[in-house]
């Protein structure tokens, strides 16, 4: 998913004062952080290439090299998820095994993905406006992009392509129940803009769209985008020690800045999405940043006396990481 700029970066110093959409890649397999947040500076014009900024996905023009690196990047990350992922994401891959080998076609995949939730993945050329991006995913529009990184940059990528946007993302869109939280989350946004509050409402994307995680009957599962799609905090956001899990609180979220150079310090845990969905639907969210307006941020690592800890880190990765 993207609207406006994604910055590459590994371990640089927060550009977030002139772009406030970023991402972050680092040199593992996969290995992405990025938030997909508002505003171009008013120095970077950009004239749409279509009133809705969708472009056509052109799959004819796709070589036998890049069908062959989706394969290869298909093949490894989804052997490393069984046992790691919510299973709703997994039974979700089965909407990406299409009839043909390699990049989906965006016309077989919303065939598909429409059948089963009604949504339908859009392509653009990379830049999307906040009001233009909360409307396609009101009305069950993903924007992904189109292009997909060359052989020889696996482990490394200066931008999101088409396999961190669709293996990323298009999987729980195929959940009824996610999918339509993220329309939820869009028509949120739509409202937001009128709030001034984008800042506070990325948080909530970011710990679930991007780095949540699952509670389940058989221990914690991961359903983020930018987990599943990270060989690295695949296994960090559940192994590691380090960091911090916390049970979901929609307020709590919000107040919670992220990490955007590393592994996240702090990871929220979601009890259900159906539960997720509910707490979106019912808040009524004028008063809420109206409260988030007046209170403090919270450290990353705060761990607060009502919070439901799960994990409580040691933080030592974050503390290595200040040291070198």
């Amino acid at each position: 998913m993207r609207n406006k700029t994604e910055m590459a970066r590994s371990r640089k110093p927060c550009l977030a004062a002139q772009h406030t959409q970023f991402a972050v890649w680092r040199g593992d397999f996969g290995d992405l952080r990025y938030i997909r947040r508002m505003a171009l500076p008013d120095s970077e014009p950009t004239l749409p290439p279509s009133p809705d900024w969708t472009i056509p996905q052109d799959w004819a023009r796709y070589t036998a090299e890049d069908h062959a690196t989706w394969d290869r990047l298909f093949a490894r990350q989804s052997a490393l998820l069984p046992g790691r992922v919510a299973p709703e994401f997994l039974a979700g891959l089965d909407i990406l095994r299409l009839s043909k080998p390699g990049i989906p076609d965006f016309a077989e995949l919303n065939d598909r993905l429409g059948a089963a939730t009604g949504w339908q993945v859009v392509a653009v050329p990379g830049l999307v406006p906040d009001a233009i991006f909360f409307d396609h995913l009101a009305n069950r529009r993903f924007v992904a992009g189109r292009f997909i990184r060359k052989p020889d940059q696996l482990d490394y990528l200066e931008e999101p392509d088409i396999f961190h946007d669709v293996f990323g993302h298009v999987p729980m869109l195929a959940h009824p129940v996610f999918a339509d939280y993220i329309q939820a989350y869009g028509q949120g946004g739509l409202r937001s803009l009128d709030f001034g509050a984008l800042d506070k409402l990325a948080r909530l994307y970011w710990y679930t769209v991007e780095f949540g995680l699952l509670k389940t009957a058989d221990g914690l599962r991961l359903y983020g985008a930018g987990i599943v799609s990270s060989r690295g905090e695949s296994l960090f956001a559940l192994d590691d020690p380090s960091p911090n899990r916390i049970g979901f609180d929609l307020e709590r979220v919000m107040r919670t800045p992220y990490r955007i150079d590393d592994y996240q310090q702090t990871y929220f845990v979601v009890d259900s999405f159906e539960k997720l969905l509910r707490q979106t639907q019912e808040t009524d969210f004028a008063p809420l940043y109206a409260r988030l307006a007046e209170a403090p941020d919270l450290a990353i690592t705060d761990i607060l006396p009502d919070d439901a800890v799960i994990t409580r880190g040691t933080q030592d990765y974050a503390r290595s990481l200040a040291k070198a």
